[in-house]
């Protein structure tokens, strides 16, 4: 009787867990405050930061140039893709537009990027629920398009290939040959993941209902990209907009979720990759029409004149001297530039007061919205099916504490 009255005198409390700061299925430092009820997740608390940069500041500070590199460092598993829209940013702020050919050229690298995100976003989830084969037969690709990546700008990551206006170098020869052959065997790769992976029944079970995200929590959170279509919306920027960005050339289906879980959004990622390689195909024979015209880099006021021109004219080697140290000068006015990354809407907004420098830079990253619905994702699962859910929102945190 005495033991029993002062048992009546406790309280019973949630444990709170200190998850990290580690890189706990993410692409860096990620702190998360846990209360669990045994081993229930009953609320999670992100503290973000501790790889923060200040990228937008220094952005403030260079010319559109040297402000470039910084995006290539944000998501570097998708660096291409941000070039673009840092430099649709400055196109629209100088209302220039591109010819058709370095529109589709565009499109190449930025769908070669697609599939290099997914396969990384989809193995290296499957690496952390503990299939570890998918991520080797995976790495093999990445490695190839990696190449393909090498051959354009000389750098496996940090490209700064995409520039306002245009290209930093010509295509070379051979490229989209080899390319084409990569997209015969390709397929058969992701033939091989699916095999392995979507009916395994450890696999099934850790992903179906998990991270469940019905469509007005994905509105409320701003959730875009797989997080958006796994929800049952058929939202994409390159449907949305393809009269702007080039993709009105080419098929494009979105695939949708049925019930907005973990499983829904790596069939997404899964059919992404194959609708990549059918884009990149038609690209390439697009590109086989007339491939003399793609070795020529379009000379213009954004872009630094040939070592030719400079030969002969002495107005364009004024020009080169005058483009790499005060850069492009920005009407004043606001600009936003924006894609359908393979995470989801990656944006950049541009203000400018007629000078080379940007008096505000703000990027869209859509890591950050997706933590930011982590808590909602996470409430009522089990601390087990945590890195599931972290794994499945494809976080990378060099665009989210930019």
């Amino acid at each position: 009787m005495k033991y029993s009255k002062q048992y009546k005198s406790f309280k019973v409390k949630n444990f709170l867990l200190n998850f990290g700061p580690q890189h706990p299925a993410a692409h860096g430092v990620l702190r998360l405050i846990l209360e669990l009820d045994g081993e229930l997740v009953i609320k999670t608390e992100a503290h973000i930061g501790l790889l923060h940069r200040g990228t937008e500041k220094l952005i403030e500070y260079k010319n559109t140039l040297q402000a470039l590199p910084y995006f290539d460092r944000l998501d570097y598993v998708s660096m291409m893709v941000q070039e673009y829209a840092f430099s649709k940013a400055v196109e629209n702020l100088l209302g220039y537009s591109i010819n058709i050919f370095d529109i589709i050229l565009r499109i190449v690298l930025i769908e070669i990027t697609r599939i290099l995100n997914h396969l990384l976003a989809i193995t290296t989830h499957a690496l952390d629920v503990g299939a570890m084969t998918p991520f080797l037969w995976a790495f093999e690709e990445r490695e190839k398009l990696m190449f393909f990546y090498e051959r354009l700008s000389g750098a496996r990551l940090h490209a700064a290939l995409i520039r306002p206006g245009g290209f930093t170098r010509s295509i070379p020869l051979g490229f989209f040959e080899e390319l084409k052959q990569f997209l015969i065997q390709f397929p058969s790769r992701i033939d091989e993941i699916e095999d392995l992976l979507n009916k395994n029944r450890i696999w099934y079970q850790r992903l179906y209902n998990i991270g469940i995200v019905n469509l007005k929590d994905a509105f409320s959170y701003g959730f875009t990209g797989v997080l958006l279509r796994g929800s049952g919306l058929a939202w994409d920027l390159r449907d949305v907009e393809s009269n702007q960005n080039g993709y009105d050339l080419f098929n494009l289906t979105i695939p949708i979720g049925s019930v907005g879980d973990c499983y829904d959004r790596y069939l997404i990622r899964l059919y992404e990759m194959r609708s990549s390689c059918l884009l990149l195909n038609d690209a390439c024979s697009f590109f086989f029409k007339d491939s003399d015209k793609f070795t020529k880099i379009y000379d213009h006021k954004l872009m630094p004149p040939s070592r030719n021109m400079m030969k002969n004219s002495m107005e364009s080697l004024i020009h080169h001297f005058k483009f790499y140290t005060e850069g492009v000068f920005l009407p004043a006015g606001f600009s936003y530039g924006s894609i359908e990354a393979p995470k989801g809407e990656f944006g950049v907004s541009l203000i400018s007061t007629d000078d080379s420098l940007p008096i505000r830079c703000s990027i869209r990253s859509p890591g950050f919205f997706h933590l930011q619905g982590l808590d909602c994702l996470l409430k009522s699962h089990l601390i087990a099916d945590l890195t599931t859910i972290i794994g499945t929102l494809d976080l990378v945190f060099g665009e989210i504490d930019r």
